[in-house]
Formats: C-alpha cells, sequence, structure tokens
C-alpha cells in the first residue's frame, strides 16, 4: 500500500457518516469537536471464501451498541465500492466481524486498499456518550503490523492476503480531541523520555487539532518534521507539541462536572449536519473528487423536505373490547340455536296454536338478530392529519411557489321544496354557515335547489348574499363557531370566551343588530310579496281599463283579460310558481331557473381595509364570498319528475356546466355546518392514497331542539354510533340522505379503478378486477359494465344531448385524484395540477345550465337508472349508495371530535311516525326491486350484502312483533302460557339469552359510545316504529306490488311550534292518525288482560299462579316499552283529566268481570295433556 494515496474523504457530518477515519496519508484532515461511542483499536480483511471479504476489527467501546461501520473496498482502475454494514460491539476489546460480498464484476485480485469508518457523534448529542474523566488507553503493539508496500500489496496474490501480519492494513488512526479520551494535563509539551516509566499515561498532550497532522510513517507528512520517526511511537497513535485547551480550565468550579459547551465554544466544535443544525458553510461536507458521494455538496435544502405522511390512518377498537364483543355474539348465536331446538321439542301440547305463534315469532326473531348483529363484528375509528393536507396543497413548494390551494373544487347542494313548510329561515341560515365554511373561497361553489319554484326563496336567498357579506369576513376575523348565525347568537356560555381582539365586542354588537333587522325582512317577505303582488297586479288592471276605454271597450273584458301575476322587486314577473296559479306559473307546471347570485371571486386573497366597510374593520381580514347559484328545474305536466332524486340530478348537471367540482356535498335545508374544519377532514380520506377507491364520505346526522329526554329517540344514536361505524370497518357506512360527500365520477355511474370480487359461499375468495372492469374471462353485467368501457358512452343516451356537459366529465375524474406524491399512490396527478384561475362565467356558460335542468333532458338517457341517484324509491338515497358499492366502491364514514353538521328533527310523535313511515316504505320497494341485496354482484362484501339486506327485510319484522306483542294478553285470557310450564331449563335459557344481550349492549357502549338511556329509548320505540309505522310501510308495499298503488309522499314540516316560551310546545301536541291504532290496540289488550289474569287467580278455586306470572311479566314488559306513547298522548304533564284514568280502570274491571262470566277458571290443572 503506498503512502500517499488520498483516503476516502468525509461524506458529511452525520451521525452514521462521520468519525474514525483508517487509512494513511499526511494530508488527511481530520475532524473535530466529536465524541466518539467506540474507538477503533485494529482491522484486519481476510478471504474467506470467493468473491467474499471479512472485515475483523477491535475496538474499545463505551457501551454495548451496534454500530454502522461503512467500509469502501478500492481496486485497482475500478470504481470504488462503499458498503455498509453493522458490526455489534459487546465488550472491550471483543473482536467482531462482518462479511462483505462482492459483485461478480470485482475481483479480490484488484483489491488495493480497505477503508473503514466508525461513527462518532457530536458531544452528548449521543446517548451513549459520557463525560466522565477516562484514561488514554494506547494499542496493543502486537496486534497492529505493518502492511507490505503498495507495489508488494498490489502484486501479491490473494492468497497472501490471508494470513500472518501482511494481512493488517497500514493504517493511521486519528482521533478527535474529547474529554473521554484525552489527559487531564494542560500544556503542550512533548512527551518526555520517561513517558513509559514513572510518569502517567495521562500526562501526554492534547493530539493535533486542525488541518496539520503528524504522519506516524514519515515522509512528507506535514510541518511538524515528524517524517523519520521509528520505533514503538511509529504504532502508536501519533501526538505534537500543539497548544490545546486543558481539561482542568473547563472543569466547572461548582460540580467538577466537565462543560461541554465551553468545550465547543473553545474548540470551535460543531453538531454535524441535520435540519436540527447547520454549519454556516454548506460547502463543509463535499463530495471528494472521485465522486465517491455521488451527489455534489450537501445543502440544509436536502434536508427540508419532510418526510410523506399519510392524511388519514385507522384507529382500530381496543382488543380488550372486540374480542369479548365477538365472543359474546357466538355465545348469545349458541344459545338462541340450542333455546330453539328445545322449544321446538318441548310442545306445550295444551295450547299447541299459542306454541306454533310464538316459535314462528322467535325463530324469524332470531334471524332478524343475525341480520342487525353480523355486520357490526368489525367496527372501527378513524383519524386524520389536517397540518399534512395543508402542508401538501397549500404550503409554498417548488411546484406551488405562490402557495395558493392545491384543494379540488367542492359543489355544496341545499335541497328545499315548499317555503311554507320548510322556513326560508331556516334555509338561510343553513346557507350562511355553508358560505362562511374553512375551505378555499375560490374553490367552493354552493347550490341551492328551489323545487316549489318559489319566489319568497329566491328572494330570502338574495337577502341572505347581501347579508353574507359582513357575516363571513366577521366570522373569519373572529374565528366564530358555529357559523350559522341563529345558532351562534342562541348557544349558551360567555361568548368572549377565546376572544382576544379588543374589537371583538362592538363587531359582535353590530352584527347582532344587523342579523335581527335581516330576520325581520325575511319574516315579513311573504306578506311583502303578496302587498307587491297586489298592487302591481291593480295597476296592470288600471292600465288595462284605461286602454279599454280609449278602445271603446268594456271594462269586465279588460280586467278578464288581466292576469294575477306575482311580481319581483325588479317589476318583471317571477317564471316561477305564482301566488295565484296560472297556465306555465303553479306547481309541476313552471320554467327553469338559474340565477348566479354570488359571482365566482377572485383566485388571490382579496383583503379588506380600514375604509371598506362604516362599522366594522376587516383590514387582514379575506372578504371574498363563495360562488352561489339559485336554481329550480323545469316542471310540465305529464312528466315524472322522480322527485329529491330528480331535484339532485338536475343540480349535478348544472353543477358541471358552471363549476364541475369533482366532489359533492348535499343537504337538507335544515341542515347546517356546525364544525367549519369538517369538509377538511372529509378531504383527507378523498385525496389519501387509496382515496380514489372512494365513492363517498358519510357524516353522522346530529341533531338540535331535541327534548332532553330524548322521547321518541330522534337522535337515533344506536343506528349512527353503533352501525353506521361497524359497517365502516367493511366496505362502508349506507348513504342516509344529508350530510355525505361525493366524488362526482363514482355519482355518474362509473366503476372504481380498481376493485375485487369476492366468491365463495362467504366471499371468502377474494379476486381482484383487471383493468377492464371484470375478472379475466368472466361475463360482465349490464349493471357492473363500466361506462368508459361502452364505445358510446359519451352519446346521448348515458348522459344526454349536452357536449359542454360530456367535456366535464374527464376533467372532474382528473382533478378528483390524490396527489402522485410517494411511490405507493396510484392513479393520481401531479401536485399544483389544480392551481390555475377558473375562467369567468359567460351567458353560453348559464344558458348551457338552463337548458339541463329541462324536463325533457333525461328522455332516453340514463339518469336514474345507473348515472346519478337512482329513481323508483322515496328512499333514493339507500339505493344509490347500494349501486356504489356493488360496483365495488368503497365508503367511509367521518366521525369529527366536534359534530360535522346539525339539523332538525321532528319531535311530534306524528311526525315522528311519519318520518319512520316513509323510510320503512323505502325499504319495502328495496326489496321487492332489483335493487334487492340478494341479487347483488360478487363485488359486494358478504357481511355488507347482509347490512343491505336487513335493509330490505326489517319492516317485514313488524308482523311478528305486532303477533308477539299480544302473546302475552292471549295467554292471560286462555289461562294457558307459551311452554306447559316454568320450566328451569326454559328460564335458564331465557336467563341466559338476556345477560348476554345485556352484556353485548353494554360492550357497544363501550366502543361506539352510545348511552344506555340511549340505548333503552332506541328500543322502546323500535317497538312503537314496529307496531305502527313499519306494518303501515308493509301493507303500502305489498298493496305498490300487487295493485300498483302508488305510495303517497309527505313532507316533513321543519316549522317550529308557535309557542315562544315552551321550545318543546310540539312535542305535546297531538295530531291524530291511522297509524295510532295498532299501538293503541296493543295497549288496552295488554291492560285488560293483566285484569282479567288477575280475577281468574282470584276466583279459581286452585290458582295457576306460574301461569299468572308468565303471562303477566311479558304483558309488563311490552307496557313498558309503549311507555313513551302513551306518555305522547296524555299531553303536557298534569293536563290530562283525571277522568280518563278512573274510565280506563273501570273498563277494564268491567271487561274483566265479563270475561270471568263467559269463560269461568277451569278448576283442573292439566300438563302435557294429562288431567291432574
Amino acid at each position: 500500500m503506498s503512502s500517499g494515496f488520498r483516503p476516502l474523504p468525509r461524506i458529511g457530518r452525520s451521525s452514521t457518516m462521520d468519525g474514525f477515519i483508517v487509512g494513511t496519508g499526511p494530508d488527511w484532515p481530520p475532524s473535530d469537536g466529536f465524541t466518539c461511542v467506540a474507538q477503533l483499536m485494529a482491522v484486519r480483511t481476510t478471504v474467506v471464501r470467493k468473491g467474499h471479504v471479512r472485515i475483523r476489527g477491535k475496538a474499545s467501546i463505551f457501551r454495548q451498541t451496534m454500530l454502522p461501520f461503512h467500509v469502501r473496498l478500492n481496486f485497482n482502475g475500478r470504481s470504488p465500492k462503499v458498503s455498509p454494514l453493522r458490526i455489534f460491539l459487546a465488550s472491550q476489546f471483543a473482536p467482531s466481524h462482518a462479511t462483505i460480498s462482492l459483485p461478480p464484476s470485482l475481483s479480490i485480485d484488484e483489491l488495493v486498499r480497505v477503508d473503514v469508518r466508525s461513527p462518532c457523534f457530536h458531544g452528548s448529542t449521543h446517548p451513549h456518550a459520557r463525560h466522565r474523566p477516562r484514561r488514554r488507553r494506547q494499542f496493543n503493539e502486537d496486534a497492529v503490523e505493518r502492511a507490505p508496500s503498495s507495489t508488494t500489496r498490489r502484486s501479491s496474490p490473494p492468497s497472501t492476503m490471508s494470513g500472518g501480519g501482511n494481512d493488517y492494513a497500514n493504517y493511521t488512526v486519528v482521533m478527535p480531541p474529547t474529554p473521554d479520551n484525552q489527559p487531564y494535563g494542560g500544556g503542550g509539551g512533548a512527551p518526555s523520555s520517561t513517558s513509559t516509566g514513572g510518569t502517567k499515561p495521562d500526562d501526554f498532550p492534547l493530539p493535533p487539532y486542525g488541518p496539520k497532522l503528524v504522519n506516524r510513517r514519515g515522509g512528507a507528512g506535514g510541518d511538524d518534521g515528524a517524517g523519520a520517526a521509528s520505533g514503538k511511537m511509529d504504532r502508536r497513535l501519533s501526538t505534537a507539541r500543539v497548544p490545546a485547551p486543558s481539561k482542568s480550565l473547563l472543569v466547572r468550579s461548582q460540580t467538577g462536572d466537565f462543560d461541554h459547551n465551553r468545550w465547543l465554544f473553545e474548540t470551535k466544535g460543531t453538531y454535524g449536519i441535520g435540519n436540527a443544525y447547520w454549519p454556516q458553510d454548506n460547502n463543509v461536507y463535499a463530495d471528494d473528487e472521485d465522486g465517491a458521494g455521488g451527489g455534489g455538496p450537501v445543502k440544509m435544502e436536502d434536508l427540508v423536505d419532510k418526510p410523506w405522511k399519510p392524511l388519514s390512518r385507522k384507529v382500530p377498537i381496543p382488543p380488550g373490547v372486540l374480542s369479548p364483543y365477538r365472543l359474546l355474539v357466538l355465545v348469545r348465536f349458541i344459545s338462541l340455536f340450542l333455546f330453539l331446538i328445545w322449544r321446538v321439542t318441548n310442545p306445550n301440547l295444551d295450547a299447541l296454536w299459542l306454541w306454533g305463534i310464538s316459535i314462528v315469532c322467535e325463530f324469524w326473531f332470531a334471524f332478524s338478530w343475525l341480520l342487525d348483529q353480523m355486520p357490526k363484528l368489525n367496527p372501527i375509528n378513524r383519524a386524520v392529519d389536517l397540518a399534512a393536507l395543508r402542508e401538501k396543497f397549500e404550503s409554498v413548494t417548488p411546484t406551488n411557489p405562490t402557495g395558493r390551494s392545491d384543494l379540488p373544487g367542492l359543489d355544496v347542494f341545499i335541497s328545499t321544496a315548499d317555503p311554507y313548510k320548510e322556513p326560508p329561515l331556516t334555509t338561510a341560515n343553513s346557507l350562511l354557515s355553508i358560505l362562511g365554511t374553512e375551505y378555499p373561497v375560490e374553490k367552493l361553489f354552493v347550490y341551492i335547489s328551489d323545487d316549489g319554484g318559489a319566489l319568497l326563496t329566491f328572494e330570502a336567498m338574495a337577502e341572505a348574499c347581501e347579508f353574507a357579506k359582513v357575516w363571513v369576513p366577521f366570522c373569519r376575523k373572529h374565528a366564530i363557531e358555529p357559523r350559522n348565525p341563529d345558532s351562534y347568537f342562541n348557544q349558551k356560555g360567555d361568548p368572549t370566551k377565546g376572544k382576544k381582539r379588543p374589537d371583538f365586542v362592538k363587531d359582535r354588537r353590530w352584527i347582532k343588530r344587523e342579523y335581527d333587522e335581516f330576520k325581520v325582512r325575511i319574516n315579513g317577505l311573504a306578506d311583502l310579496i303578496r302587498r307587491r303582488a297586489n298592487a302591481m297586479n291593480a295597476r296592470e288592471r288600471k292600465l288595462a281599463r284605461d286602454k279599454a276605454a280609449a278602445a271603446t271597450l268594456d271594462a269586465p273584458a279588460a280586467d278578464a283579460t288581466t292576469v294575477k301575476a306575482t311580481w319581483m322587486a325588479d317589476g318583471t314577473h317571477w317564471p316561477g310558481t305564482w301566488l295565484d296559479s296560472a297556465p306555465d306559473h303553479a306547481k309541476g307546471d313552471h320554467a327553469s331557473i338559474v340565477q348566479v347570485m354570488i359571482k365566482n371571486p377572485h383566485y388571490d386573497v382579496v383583503h379588506g381595509d380600514a375604509g371598506s366597510h362604516p362599522y366594522l374593520d376587516f383590514t387582514g381580514v379575506d372578504v371574498r364570498v363563495p360562488m352561489f347559484v339559485y336554481l329550480s328545474r323545469e316542471k310540465r305536466p305529464g312528466y315524472d319528475h322522480n322527485k329529491k332524486a330528480g331535484a339532485m340530478n338536475a343540480m349535478v348537471r348544472a353543477s358541471a356546466i358552471l363549476s364541475n367540482g369533482p366532489f359533492m356535498l348535499n343537504f337538507d335545508c335544515d341542515h347546517y355546518i356546525y364544525n367549519c374544519t369538517a369538509i377538511r377532514e372529509a378531504m383527507c380520506y378523498m385525496l389519501d392514497r387509496g382515496g380514489d377507491r372512494i365513492c363517498y364520505i358519510q357524516f353522522p346526522q346530529r341533531f338540535e331542539g331535541i327534548d332532553p329526554s330524548d322521547r321518541y329517540a330522534n337522535h337515533n344514536t344506536v343506528f349512527f354510533d353503533g352501525n353506521m361505524r361497524a359497517l365502516d370497518g367493511l366496505q362502508g357506512p349506507m348513504y342516509v340522505g344529508t350530510g355525505c360527500l361525493f366524488r362526482r365520477y363514482a355519482v355518474y355511474g362509473f366503476s372504481p379503478p380498481r376493485t375485487s370480487e369476492y366468491r365463495g359461499i362467504y366471499g371468502q375468495l377474494k379476486v381482484p378486477i383487471d383493468a377492464h372492469g371484470h375478472s379475466s374471462g368472466a361475463p360482465v353485467a349490464e349493471e357492473l359494465r363500466p361506462l368508459s368501457e361502452h364505445p358510446d358512452h359519451e352519446a346521448p343516451q348515458r348522459f344526454g344531448k349536452s357536449k359542454m356537459f360530456i367535456e366535464t366529465i374527464a376533467v372532474a375524474e382528473y382533478q378528483g385524484r390524490p396527489l402522485q406524491d410517494h411511490p405507493s399512490v396510484q392513479n393520481g396527478r401531479p401536485p399544483g395540477a389544480l392551481l390555475m384561475p377558473r375562467p369567468p362565467l359567460d351567458a353560453a356558460t348559464v344558458a348551457e345550465s338552463v337548458a339541463v335542468i329541462s324536463c325533457w333532458y333525461e328522455d332516453g338517457t340514463e339518469w336514474g337508472q345507473r348515472v346519478g341517484w337512482i329513481y323508483g324509491s322515496v328512499t333514493e338515497d339507500v339505493v344509490t349508495g347500494y349501486r356504489m358499492h356493488n360496483r365495488g366502491w368503497r365508503s367511509v364514514y367521518c366521525i369529527t371530535r366536534r359534530d360535522a353538521f346539525r339539523g332538525t328533527a321532528p319531535i311530534n310523535l306524528t311526525d315522528r311516525l311519519h318520518q319512520v313511515l316513509r323510510w320503512a316504505t323505502g325499504s319495502v320497494e328495496i326489496f321487492f326491486s332489483k335493487n334487492n341485496a340478494l341479487l347483488a354482484s360478487q363485488r359486494l362484501k358478504f357481511l355488507q350484502r347482509l347490512s343491505y339486506l336487513n335493509v330490505g327485510i326489517y319492516p317485514f319484522t313488524s308482523l311478528f312483533l305486532i303477533m308477539y306483542c299480544l302473546l302475552p294478553a292471549l295467554s292471560l285470557f286462555s289461562g294457558q302460557f307459551i311452554v306447559a310450564t316454568l320450566d328451569p331449563t326454559f328460564l335458564c335459557y331465557l336467563l341466559l339469552i338476556t345477560i348476554t344481550l345485556m352484556l353485548l349492549c353494554l360492550l357497544e357502549v363501550k366502543w361506539s359510545g352510545i348511552g344506555l338511556e340511549e340505548w333503552w329509548r332506541n328500543e322502546q320505540f323500535w317497538v312503537i316504529g314496529g307496531t305502527s309505522a313499519h306494518l303501515a310501510a308493509v301493507l303500502q308495499g305489498l298493496l305498490k306490488v300487487i295493485a300498483g298503488i302508488e305510495i303517497s309522499f309527505t313532507l316533513t314540516a321543519k316549522a317550529a311550534a308557535d309557542d315562544d316560551d315552551d321550545p318543546f310546545a310540539e312535542l305535546y301536541l297531538v295530531k291524530w292518525t291511522s297509524l295510532f291504532i295498532p299501538p293503541l290496540a296493543v295497549i288496552g289488550i295488554n291492560i285488560i288482560a293483566l285484569v282479567v289474569g288477575v280475577s281468574r287467580a282470584v276466583y279459581a278455586e286452585i290458582p295457576q299462579y306460574s301461569k299468572l306470572l308468565g303471562g303477566g311479566f311479558f304483558s309488563f314488559w311490552v307496557l313498558a316499552h309503549y311507555y313513551p306513547f302513551a306518555k305522547g298522548l296524555m299531553g303536557r304533564r298534569g293536563r290530562t283529566p283525571t277522568l280518563v284514568y278512573v274510565w280506563a280502570g273501570l273498563i277494564s274491571i268491567t271487561i274483566s268481570l265479563l270475561w270471568i262470566t263467559i269463560s269461568p277458571p277451569d278448576d283442573r290443572i292439566t300438563q302435557g295433556g294429562i288431567d291432574v
């Protein structure tokens, strides 16, 4: 080995790249300011077999550690090979080794030098460093042997490398001066002749520190003149007389510990390179001349980029909760199975009819419980990272130098139909909360569909847009939450909590007064429109009479030609529905209306200034407001407008022309945004890795204005927090009507980019689907065939005749893709693709949007069949979500820490039952249609299929439920029971089933977060609705299927009660409906049966208390479920006349005595058909 070669230079001051250098050459600069984890003692290379070199080293270590050594093998005439390897050092001076494999292109014969470097760390930055005085250790002279010269080394055969002293490399070890490996003594004198004698090794001065070093082999070693030195000092660590800081000066006077900070300052030490500290000179750590480092100088910018982070993650339910839950499901299933076997094999021969009815009901209940319980076996939680979303899409990057938002566009839909059942003030508050949400203003587009075409809604929205110009900047300035003004001003608590701006109180006082005036204007709009219409019509009649008088015509004839129109504020006829119906201006007969009330804002932030508003200071606040469009689709007689589903499809087409946001969020008019960051959380799922397979994000529905006891289970937390959360662990939750963010491309009926089929009896075989949308060689059903695969998918028979609409499909698909910022992201788009501003709207674009919402546009197309919201059911939401899942899409359930959206629910018993009736009717329609889950494709998971099957089957449970609720009464009337006697086996089974059910409910409460009271309220209303609304839904569904009788749809009223003193006055309002008859019959019959059973036991000579106990207990259990229903019929507390209770008791006693007279108690005791 030649003494003049240049060793491997430093790649960079990182913890794994810098430290001890093994090599020769006088021009090698030692590192500075590093505390060593291990002191390398010797390095030895040995050829162990062909193509493999063993690196063997000894080291003095400070603690047991795994060191990452870096080895460079230098070959004659070839590029060096750098290989990292880790050597575990367990004890002082213990040899360790590792083997490096050489590629076939490199030969051992060409190996000329091996450079090894082990890690050092700066000061106390490494946890293994110890700052304590240590005696300097010297090398064992016998362990370090010289290597032959370069000429000899290069000419020697490989066999000479494997033994003897020649196997050791000739090297120089340079150690940084640290307190851990240097003596106490100061000064820099040279060692005396007695250094190996009486003088302690700790008296040696510090080694050289700087660009000059002493080479132990001599030669051109530097300015120290040590080139001719030989002997033992040639084999030791070289030292020289250089001024160095004394450790005695660096010791803290109080504690005696080493002052590391002072040492760093006096020695000009550094911490290396990294994102925590960076040296001033970035070129210090540059690559060497031969490019071994491979990449030029290291700069701070190389470490600025943060590692890739996902936007969302799954949070599994703790196994301590989920495993017992699954075990209890299995135990209860086995218990039910054994119980049913016992019931079948032990009939009651004395009352076979009673036994038969109970057996049929119990089998159905077990089947229904299984359908409801099986999809709950895999519940999950989810979490998002909003900071990562902001870094990826709204931070300054090389692809986004201005820091504009790279988020995709979002179209928000609000649907309303009748301004008299859905108050315009409620709709206006919902609009204001959406306009003020935290989403890029230039990427947010809001649409409202007025299916009634009412001028009242139109002008209310115009007033809301005017108020939004001050409300939205006020919310941004003071971080208002929620941004529904009515909810914000009515919330309890201190409004100044957390507010720091000194002008908040002044601004709030002013905006509150403006909102009060806004409410007064909205409330007076109906009367204003009526007075305006009367005045304008009177003027028109006067003009007509004057014109008739000038033409010598009769005045009555002139009045007959004048129509009673509804006038807008600008003095023109309203193109929608008039107050007095007329041709082309009636409900179900009016033209299309598209009105852009707020145009698309500027793509750059527009800040207000001190003089932009006379009362509010919006300096530094973005005063832009998102685009808002009023829509009312055309309606004509003779067309089926398909209720809400048709209105949603009209908004989808119009929004594609005007804004074409790749995502769509729909709301009912009574729902508003309660959490202004909820939309961003949903985007974390859509834009994350694998998000291109998600068709929609469903939010839980939360309601306000519900009575504290939640008498009729309006919150429905068991469904939203239990069932829907569990479905999220399968293929995703169902679409439930409002608060759902859709992928536009999925709504158009396309299949996902990647999906799988689940084959086998229960879908245990997962088969990926190829790029064409189906598995190889398998036939594709019409429903599953991707629209993009059809050669005429852009023809009018698919999406209609609008070419402008067809062109938006590919754009929406591309803009909805996730960022291609990681190799694992598939089907992504490059960063910065959505930074360009949108072109302004023109007349041609608006005219095209009017054309696509005409009533004839859907003729001969796939709208409502495979595209958009699906027609044919009053629960179009469930069917639409089912179709997407059936194509292989997935959905996500987004539960935010703060409620995402809130709305209102009917607290009146009649309205609540009508709402449940509509849902149950839609489920019956699903069961008798091609949307039945039994006919689903193989892309639907097995448990997901069971959940959709349960949606279509659950109303039929009412037929068995009403019979089972009457069984206790029939038992008391007949004196028999469903079993011959209260057998211990029957009681044990009953106890086991009940206990497992209670434990399951407790665990559901644990992983879903619902309360026991909420669970009990849900059970009560399940019985109430099951014996009333569900039963009526089954009858209506059968009439529609068999006789073709169409089901009427009743819009749920959202108006509040007139009693301002009591916010729950509507709760006590009793509005008679035929749905009350079945529950009233069940309650009355069970009360009378209890009196009859007691009378029978009293008047019998041999009372059979066991049968009275069995029948009486179950009758009380049934009546306990009907308690909310009975309480709702009684009205307010204390307002029910006492005479009602008196007459109810008298009637029950009279009927019971009459029954005893007609059917006196039998003195015989029969058991199993044998008289006792």
